[in-house]
């Protein structure tokens, strides 16, 4: 299931462009426009990751991280704060990051894939068909047999899994496997596409979407 993301922000347009921002990566999500409610909904169910803006109406970002207890819910501050002192306060609080707005579609979902990667890791297998991947030992199998993966392409095999039957551009799959920062061609995503599907037999599986990018198609529909 693609993971489900609280976002805390009381301005009404930048709400609209997270939450359309997280469609496009593939995330549900849902918004709360003041600290109050957020502690409510935070309190009261679970959520894979926190986007949290500090200066909120009734309770503020930094008292709301506080408030939400022993919740272990990854936080990344959202926030018009770039001064350095609320930065390190956001960090030193156990954020696991902070982003001073504005800020691009693109990094943003580069730094929750992060997070949320990190996060998670305690996920210690994935499986997609006859595929099983141990994401702790970097270790994949199909039918039982050991896959010689290189890491790039170990990180894409399991990004595609925790993202199936989603369509995923080239500029996407860039920034979640090699780096929002990174700069070279998005050829290198198609080499390494190529060799996935050569060595996991994914010919079928894996499709192409044509001038957009990839998508690794449930197994109930081949």
């Amino acid at each position: 299931m693609p993971a489900h993301i609280l976002i805390v922000e009381d301005d009404e347009n930048i709400a609209h462009m997270i939450e359309a921002t997280l469609t496009i990566g593939g995330y549900t999500s849902e918004v709360r426009a003041d600290g109050e409610s957020a502690l409510t909904a935070i309190l009261n169910r679970d959520y894979d990751l926190i986007l949290l803006d500090i200066m909120l109406p009734k309770i503020d970002g930094f008292t709301l991280f506080e408030r939400k207890g022993n919740k272990p819910t990854p936080v990344i501050f959202l926030t018009a704060m770039g001064d350095v002192p609320s930065k390190v306060k956001g960090l030193r609080m156990g954020a696991e990051d902070y982003i001073v707005k504005p800020f691009e579609a693109v990094e943003l979902l580069a730094r929750i894939e992060v997070v949320l990667r990190r996060t998670q890791a305690g996920e210690a297998t994935l499986t997609y068909r006859n595929i099983t991947v141990d994401v702790s030992r970097h270790h994949v199998l199909a039918d039982g047999r050991e896959v010689a993966l290189t890491p790039k392409e170990f990180d894409l095999l399991a990004f595609f899994i925790r993202n199936v039957d989603i369509a995923l551009t080239r500029e996407r799959l860039l920034s979640a496997v090699w780096g929002y920062s990174y700069v070279g061609e998005t050829r290198t995503v198609d080499t390494h596409i190529q060799q996935l599907r050569k060595k996991l037999d994914l010919h079928e599986a894996l499709v192409t979407i044509p001038r957009l990018g990839y998508r690794l198609e449930r197994s109930d529909a081949l």
